[in-house]
């Protein structure tokens, strides 16, 4: 029986967003009614109640003592005077675009919302971006081309387990979103089939009826082959293909060039588990195709992920029941992080920065004219790149690209060669070490707002506790830089998360990410609401509608209501194994840790399942090292070098080398990742790069 005096939550972590409840001590349990999650929570969602603890988190701001160059505590007021004099400084002195913004996919939607306007109208600046570029964005512009629209899943977690087949990209679910895998377990003994295709077997390839493993890089060409075996065996629906897209004779053209024994040597794949793949998918009346970040967070990201949805309209599966092609975002709030204007190229409603419609909406619910508004501005590396050059000062909320971002001592020389950081986060992380100012700002069960998870349901997370007394909030943060940086415009930033909700409201209205119908009142009477739900659509609903759950079913979001094939073809990692880098490394990550570890790493269970950064080998590879289980290794690639333990197993390829990215230091495995971007969505190469592994000693 659940306790009457909890209060009705959301897990602070992935992007299931398990429903949970908060319980006095504090303490947290399953909602078994969310029907996401159904009462499962993994290790991290059990413990979640740990980074309450002022033993662990931010108590009081802190200011960097120009004499000892230490963190000092110190009062709000000097710590915001001191952040707006920074950013002041900058501006004045290099121009708007001095001040940079960096934020989070964790943040609210009202947090997320309010930081893109502040950038915008308070600095004036187009400096802005934030880390779930690193998360799903060639995902988001794949689905852009494709269907006219991105939202991860088009349809709910719940039409999984019936479809007939799911091909599962570059996902470890089992470690990454553990109450998921429910939807595998009801999937298989509902009869269907689970492919996935990953160049580990990971906990979650032990699940399927067939694994594939291609080298890392090569998930475009694997993706072509298929395709290629689809067309050469008339396999394709070339009804729905007449019917309801455009495009089809280019990418069957391209898809063509890639026969199967070429795809074979490039990925490693055997035509036989090609052929199986392409029999098991096709045969299936209903399936689905879903990628993750192995595809995603490639040099190619966006043009891999589209090969995929090709693969998923040449089989007529988007847009029907219990099919299609979806994307599992990875980050708290990712999906709805990008909608509301973070995002460097973005307004809210998931309106183009450079359409001039939307443009003078978003300026008339803002106050100010259009021309007011800065263009598109650098993407996250590229902001993160320009530290210290063009851009003097930064503002930092919810991230930590010092252990996140690729090629990270790089960013981290960049972060200290900044005139002024000021970072607003619940804990020290690594990059506020760094920081002139750092902000106590208050975490998911002391303050009220709304998250937009993986499925496109909007939810509402409610206040549980009451904060420290020397937290604040993230709004009130803004408002009052505001009122220290442009006085007057403080009023626009409003300290209530439900008022801030309610004007993402009317800037949304009419946006591809149309949230206008979805108000607080509705959210607290149910599960969430899907996205797009227009105050139209409100109005028109007796029934208490949760909004729109399947996406596509009548027409694409685009202008002719087709969906687009988009033409692709193989070409090879920005970084392939040689002489002296003879090894692929990739990484991801494991199940008892969370994205940079800033929080996870402060949960003593956590760290007592996952205490310490490794690398996967292959004993084959580990014998011709010399190396034997625990070994110190050193891992080397052309941007640095780290030392780790070793951890061999037989379920990665022998060619292939894992680091989870949770940690930082010696261990920190994006020290040696490649920046090397997609053209598209700018998403770094994060999935493969060539290295070389020496015994240390």
């Amino acid at each position: 029986m659940l306790n009457t005096t909890a209060t009705p939550t959301h897990c602070p972590y992935c992007a299931l967003q398990c429903g949970m409840n908060v319980l006095p001590g504090p303490a947290v349990e399953g909602r078994p009614e969310f029907p996401v999650n159904q009462g499962a929570l993994c290790g991290k969602g059990q413990s979640a109640a740990s980074v309450l603890s002022s033993q662990v988190r931010l108590t009081e701001p802190l200011v960097r003592d120009p004499a000892t160059g230490r963190l000092t505590p110190a009062s709000w007021e000097e710590a915001l005077d001191r952040v707006a004099d920074g950013l002041a400084r900058a501006r004045a002195g290099h121009g708007a675009d001095a001040c940079g913004v960096f934020g989070g996919g964790g943040l609210t939607n009202e947090k997320a919302y309010a930081l893109g306007k502040f950038a915008r109208i308070v600095l004036g600046t187009s400096q802005i971006d934030y880390n779930g570029r690193f998360c799903m964005s060639s995902a988001a512009a794949a689905g852009q081309k494709a269907f006219g629209l991105d939202r991860g899943l088009p349809f709910p977690l719940e039409d999984i387990p019936h479809t007939g087949c799911l091909i599962l990209v570059g996902s470890n679910l089992a470690e990454t979103m553990p109450p998921a895998l429910r939807y595998i377990s009801e999937l298989k003994a509902n009869g269907g089939t689970l492919i996935v295709i990953d160049p580990r077997r990971t906990r979650t390839a032990e699940q399927a009826d067939l694994h594939l493993a291609p080298r890392p890089g090569t998930d475009l060409a694997l993706a072509l082959g298929m395709l290629h075996l689809v067309v050469a065996d008339g396999r394709v629906d070339e009804e729905y293909v007449q019917g309801r897209t455009r495009g089809w004779e280019e990418a069957r053209s391209a898809a063509m060039a890639h026969w199967p024994e070429h795809v074979e040597r490039v990925t490693g794949v055997p035509v036989p588990q090609l052929r199986e793949a392409v029999g098991m998918f096709t045969a299936a009346e209903r399936a689905m195709v879903l990628t993750a970040r192995g595809p995603e967070q490639q040099s190619k990201g966006t043009d891999t992920v589209g090969a995929w949805i090709n693969l998923a309209l040449a089989t007529g599966r988007p847009g029907r029941p219990f099919s299609g092609y979806g994307c599992l975002t990875g980050q708290g709030n990712g999906q709805g992080g990008r909608e509301h204007g973070q995002k460097a190229d973005q307004l809210p409603g998931y309106r183009k920065l450079t359409d001039p419609a939307a443009r003078a909406h978003v300026a008339e619910v803002w106050g100010v004219e259009p021309d007011a508004l800065p263009g598109p501005g650098r993407s996250a590396y590229e902001l993160l790149d320009a530290l210290g050059g063009d851009i003097r000062a930064l503002l930092l909320m919810g991230s930590n690209p010092v252990v996140s971002a690729p090629r990270a001592a790089h960013v981290e020389s960049r972060i200290r060669s900044l005139d002024f950081l000021a970072v607003a986060d619940v804990v020290l992380s690594e990059t506020a070490e760094l920081a002139d100012v750092v902000l106590p700002v208050t975490q998911w069960a002391e303050e009220t707002g709304t998250v937009t998870n993986l499925e496109g349901r909007v939810l509402l997370r409610r206040r549980a506790l009451t904060p420290p007394s020397g937290v604040r909030t993230d709004l009130y943060v803004l408002q009052e830089l505001a009122a220290r940086l442009a006085p007057g415009l403080e009023k626009g930033f409003p300290t209530d998360a439900r008022e801030v909700f309610d004007e993402l409201r009317r800037a949304s209205a009419g946006g591809p990410a149309d949230y206008s119908g979805i108000s607080y009142d509705r959210l607290a009477e149910g599960e969430g609401v899907f996205w797009p739900w227009s105050s139209d659509d409100a109005a028109a609903d007796a029934g208490g509608s949760a909004g729109t759950p399947r996406l596509f079913l009548e027409r694409f979001a685009t202008e002719d209501g087709r969906a687009r094939f988009v033409p692709v073809t193989h070409r090879p990692a920005a970084e392939e194994p040689d002489a002296e880098y003879p090894l692929y490394l990739t990484t991801g990550r494991v199940v008892a840790q969370y994205q940079s570890g800033a929080q996870t790493r402060r949960v003593p269970e956590l760290n007592k399942a996952a205490p310490e950064a490794f690398v996967e080998l292959h004993p084959r590879l580990a014998g011709r090292l010399g190396v034997a289980q625990g070994d110190a290794v050193a891992v080397t690639s052309r941007r640095g070098r780290v030392e780790v333990p070793a951890h061999l197993t037989a379920m990665i390829r022998p060619d292939t080398v894992f680091m989870p990215f949770h940690w930082p230091g010696a261990g920190r495995a994006n020290t040696l990742t490649n920046p090397a971007l997609d053209p598209a969505s700018r998403m770094p190469e994060f999935k493969v790069c060539a290295v070389r592994v020496e015994r240390v000693g």
